[in-house]
C-alpha cells in the first residue's frame, strides 16, 4: 500500500492550498484517512481526518474555520483545502490512512498504518 501526497507548495499569509492524497497497491480499505505536520523543530501534529464510511471529519482547533477535509471513497483519496494560510501552517504535511483506527485514538499518529511521502507547505508572511 502507499500513498501519494501531492499539492504543497508556496503561498502568501491569507492564500489557499489543496493538498490530494491517493491510495495505491493492494486492495485496502481504509475506514480514516487525515494529514498530518511537522514543523521545523517540533513534533509531528495532527490537523485533520475524515472517516471513510460516515464521512465524520476532526479537525485540530488551529485550522477550523480555514481547512477543509473531504474524501472519495471510489478513488480511495482525501484532499486538504487550505484557505486563509498563516506562516504557522508552514510543515511539511503527510497523509495517513488505516483500516482499524478507532475514535479514541483518531488524533493519535500511532492510530494509522500507512504514510505518505510529506509534502512542504510554506507560508510566507
Amino acid at each position: 500500500v502507499q500513498l501519494q501526497a501531492s499539492g504543497g507548495g508556496l503561498a502568501q499569509a491569507g492564500g489557499s492550498l489543496r493538498l490530494s492524497c491517493a491510495v495505491s497497491g493492494r486492495t485496502f480499505s481504509p475506514n480514516a484517512m487525515g494529514w498530518f505536520r511537522q514543523a521545523p523543530g517540533k513534533e509531528r501534529e495532527f490537523v485533520a481526518v475524515i472517516r471513510m464510511n460516515s464521512g465524520s471529519v476532526y479537525y485540530t482547533d488551529s485550522v477550523k474555520g480555514r481547512f477543509t477535509i473531504s474524501r472519495d471513497n471510489a478513488k480511495n483519496t482525501v484532499d486538504l483545502q487550505m484557505k486563509s494560510l498563516k506562516p504557522e501552517d508552514t510543515a511539511v504535511y503527510y497523509c495517513a490512512a488505516g483500516d482499524g483506527v478507532i475514535l479514541s485514538s483518531i488524533y493519535t499518529d500511532r492510530a494509522y498504518d500507512y504514510w505518505g511521502q510529506g509534502t512542504q507547505v510554506t507560508v510566507s508572511s
